[in-house]
C-alpha cells in the first residue's frame, strides 16, 4: 500500500495543506446522527447540526 500511494505521501509531507478541519466537522456529524438516530425526520437533524456549528442563529424578540 505505501509504495503503492507513494507520490500521495510524499506530497503530503512536502504540501502545508491539510484535510484535518474537513475532517473534523465530517466525524462531528457522524456523532450527531448516531446520539440523534430517533429523530423524526432529516430538517430535524440539519438543525440539530446547525445549532452545534453555531450556524443557525436563535431569533430574539425584543
Amino acid at each position: 500500500t505505501f509504495k503503492h500511494n507513494l507520490t500521495a505521501v510524499l506530497n503530503g509531507a512536502e504540501l502545508a495543506y491539510s484535510n484535518g478541519c474537513l475532517e473534523g466537522f465530517n466525524r462531528k456529524i457522524k456523532q450527531i446522527e448516531r446520539t440523534a438516530f430517533g429523530y423524526s425526520n432529516f430538517i430535524n437533524l440539519l438543525t440539530r447540526i446547525r445549532l452545534e456549528e453555531n450556524l443557525f442563529k436563535e431569533n430574539i424578540l425584543t
